[in-house]
């Protein structure tokens, strides 16, 4: 990708004050759309009250702003593949980064001058391009001149992501939920050549994965508590080293090659690594460090010491083995990042490319600010509507905004007064909110307009579900909208035709004749608690319409409540904008699959998850599958309260992408026919779990967790700020041998990758000092038995008898 388009175009628009907004320039070519439209677009109402501004807008998303470029610019291969793009006749979105600029001078008319450049390109992480984009404007505000956008188109273009790793979906969700900052740093190099030999398997194909679910439903269950012989797999030449370092720049060790020989077994017993600017497990050329492992405690060439667990675990010895670990050079000091530059008049700027962006994700939102401005006051007013107000009146402003964006809802964030980039940012952050930060759900960036005006107004409102920005204080009082977010006040108002527009009375009773009878469906005898009837009679009263809104509870203490009950501690500990989007992403996870149970008991089957399953050992044993609740009173209560938007989220192309994107991805996923998620949750949450159901759950993970692509997968599914492999460790505590086996199995399929490595690294020490204790002892048990069956012991006979007898046995006579 060294000379891939980057960018496609550069515009300028400027502002005249006989003729309004013009867009000036096109270059290389013209887009071959309405001039007049762009214009709009890049010079947004207002934009003369602000000295700068930045604004985002999309090409390719409606007849209105389709392009048809004389010349094609974009290429199809230097497009990294997705599911997006697969199968669709309609081109692909072009992302468009405006910047605007006033200049106050008295010899102008009205005291100043109003421009704006925009760069359009295919890559959403569009905040990349800021820099240049800055400099680029000053210097044509300097010297107007088409140069300047030619040099900047250059500039861009020729910008070098040769050596830019690209991850597979499951690799970005890893990634994105680890803060060690040398996570994948194995895939940073230069040139592509063979594999290298070393300690770790050869790694993965560099193309994406197909899309799937991925995340935990515990979370909410978690908050309720508050109130046949082991199959032995060859593992020969699988094992593998790693060198890491501890935040203060330390190497610290994981199991090595010679932790499973006879020669002893080697593990830290210090503070566990969460950081390191050397990649951990790639085998680059580089320092040396020898370690020898044939004492119980081990000096590294920088003084750490370690603890042999051969010490306590075996009292063999073998021959003293040297360890040669390859220490690479530093290559990045972010791996969540590419580093490169981008060379302009001289100047070699830094680009920080992100490299686990979705493409629901477009720019530098963030979530945080989206989240406060809405809390601090709950303003709602308007009718209560089943599709937005799962929890009655009691619903949150961002849980009415999640229902908004999943049912197809108008949606106008209003900031009069504020910068347009300000409304932008919120558009983008409420997208990133309804696709679970791009992992789950797609579809809302092609209906996103994250500034829209009056003149622009017939593009966005063709659109049935759009999502606007807008800074007109005349939209308030339009009445085109369904839902408006105040950005100005925090205000919230549905609209008070909101029923007539959307008639609420296509749900479903749910459990009262499920159309398949099956082990583990809901009981149709469960009856809600009584304060719960009383609560929705309660809500009814207040309503227009009593009958569309008796069947939601507006109960304090539901799963949507306590959810941002966690996200605002969470802000308000600062865990940060990381973890935020990693619980919206469980969030919108466990809705889906809560519609996917919604659709068996309604429908009978489900296109979007797993069936439900419960475990069965009769007539012999199999997994469960799908949601997992705690019983089936709490199952009754969440899907009634949830069918209103369940089956208004049904009618949405957002449902029919899902759709799709679930068949790619049960086609595509690496580990099939049973459901990882469940057995997982069922690891973490089964109160009392049978023995047969225990060793099944090991065993079908440790046969279908054989390559790095399975490997992948399963440690996506196993966030660090879940437990990461918490739950699996305890299968090493677990009363039967077989269970034992089958997880040090596990731990030694993970051990062979580096990514691996690092899960492993983050269990505590005594767990991982348990780890490497059982498979030293079983690895030395089956070495001791080939020993014998290679060198029998000799035979000897008695005086008496003359029959044959072992000699050790003969000296116990």
């Amino acid at each position: 990708m060294a000379n891939a388009n980057h960018c496609s175009f550069i515009l300028l628009a400027e502002f005249d004050i006989d003729q309004g907004s013009q867009l000036t320039y096109q270059f290389p070519q013209p887009l071959g759309t309405d001039e007049s439209l762009l214009a709009t677009s890049m010079l947004p109402d207002g934009a003369e009250k602000q000295l700068e501004d930045w604004t985002i807008f999309f090409l390719n998303q409606t007849p209105f702003n389709t392009i048809s470029p004389v010349l094609a610019l974009e290429t199809p291969e230097v497009n990294e593949p997705s599911l997006e793009s697969e199968g669709s006749e309609r081109p692909d979105l072009l992302y468009v980064l405006n910047l605007v600029r006033t200049r106050h001078d008295k010899a102008k008319r009205r005291g100043a001058e109003v421009k704006a450049m925009a760069i359009c390109t295919r890559y959403p992480y569009i905040q990349i391009f800021k820099p240049i984009l800055l400099l680029a404007l000053d210097d044509y505000f300097a010297n107007p001149s088409q140069d300047h956008l030619a040099r900047l188109f250059d500039a861009i273009n020729s910008m070098d992501l040769s050596g830019m790793p690209y991850l597979t979906r499951y690799e970005k969700m890893i990634m994105r939920s680890s803060e060690r900052k040398d996570i994948f740093a194995e895939k940073f190099t230069n040139t592509i050549r063979e594999p290298t030999p070393g300690p770790y398997k050869t790694q993965h194909r560099p193309t994406n994965s197909g899309e799937s679910v991925s995340s935990f439903e515990e979370g909410i269950l978690l908050r309720g508590k508050e109130q046949e012989a082991p199959s032995r797999r060859d593992r020969a030449g699988t094992t593998s080293s790693s060198a890491s370092s501890n935040q203060h720049g330390v190497p610290q060790e994981s199991p090595s090659d010679s932790s499973f020989s006879l020669g002893g077994s080697l593990v830290w017993v210090g503070e566990d690594s969460v950081g390191s600017e050397t990649a951990v497990g790639s085998v680059e050329t580089g320092s040396t460090v020898s370690l020898s492992t044939n004492s119980s405690t081990l000096v590294s060439g920088r003084g750490r010491r370690s603890t042999d667990a051969s010490a306590s675990s075996s009292s063999s010895s073998g021959p003293s083995s040297k360890l040669t670990i390859s220490a690479p050079s530093p290559l990045t000091k972010d791996t969540h990042f590419f580093n490169t530059t981008l060379a302009y008049k001289g100047y070699k700027l830094p680009i920080k490319l992100p490299l686990a962006t979705f493409a629901e994700e477009v720019g530098d939102y963030s979530l945080i600010p989206l989240i406060k401005m809405f809390s601090s006051h709950q303003l709602v007013s308007g009718p209560i509507h089943p599709h937005l107000h799962s929890s009655g009146p009691q619903t949150h402003p961002i849980i009415l905004l999640f229902n908004a964006l999943v049912t197809g809802k108008r949606i106008i964030f209003m900031g009069h007064g504020r910068p347009a980039g300000q409304v932008s940012s919120l558009v983008l952050s409420a997208c990133a909110i309804g696709s679970g930060c791009g992992v789950v759900l797609r579809g809302f960036i092609e209906r996103a307009f994250p500034y829209a005006s009056l003149k622009n107004k017939d593009e966005w409102e063709s659109i049935p579900a759009y999502i606007a920005g807008v800074t007109n204080l005349i939209f308030k009082t339009s009445g085109t909208w369904d839902i408006l977010f105040d950005v100005a006040t925090g205000q919230v108002l549905v609209h008070k035709d909101i029923h007539a527009r959307w008639p609420a009375s296509a749900a479903p009773a749910i459990g009262a004749t499920p159309l398949v009878a099956r082990s583990g469906t809901i009981k149709v005898e469960v009856a809600l608690p009584p304060d719960e009837d009383a609560t929705r009679s309660s809500a009814a009263k207040d309503s227009k319409d009593a009958s569309s809104k008796a069947d939601f509870a507006p109960k304090i203490d539901n799963a949507d409540n306590l959810f941002i009950e966690d996200i605002r501690s969470a802000i308000e500990y600062h865990f940060g904008e990381g973890m935020v989007r990693m619980r919206f992403t469980e969030y919108v996870t466990r809705f889906v699959r809560l519609a996917s149970r919604y659709e068996e008991e309604t429908l009978g089957k489900t296109k979007i998850g797993y069936p439900t399953a419960s475990f069965t050992d009769v007539p012999r044993p199999r997994l469960g599958s799908g949601m997992v609740f705690t019983d089936d009173a709490s199952a009754m209560r969440e899907l009634t309260a949830n069918a209103y938007r369940m089956e208004a989220w049904r009618n949405t192309n957002t449902y029919a992408n899902y759709v799709v994107d679930f068949a790619k991805a049960q086609a595509s996923s690496s580990i099939k026919s049973f459901d990882v998620l469940h057995q997982l949750f069922r690891l973490r949450q089964a109160k009392n779990m049978s023995d047969t159901e225990a060793e099944l759950i090991v065993r079908t993970i440790a046969n279908n967790v054989r390559t790095y692509e399975q490997v992948v997968e399963l440690l996506a599914y196993l966030a660090p700020h879940g437990g990461g492999l918490l739950y699996l460790s305890f299968g090493l505590f677990h009363q039967q041998e077989v269970v034992r086996d089958l997880t040090v199995d596990i731990f030694n399929e993970l051990r062979s990758y580096a990514v691996g490595v690092t899960f492993l690294q983050a269990l505590n020490h005594f767990q991982r000092y348990s780890y490497v204790r059982q498979a030293h002892a079983r690895e030395s048990r089956v070495a001791r038995e080939q020993q014998q069956q290679l060198h029998p012991p000799p035979v000897s006979y008695t005086s008496s008898s003359r029959t044959p007898s072992n000699r050790s046995d003969a000296s116990l006579v």
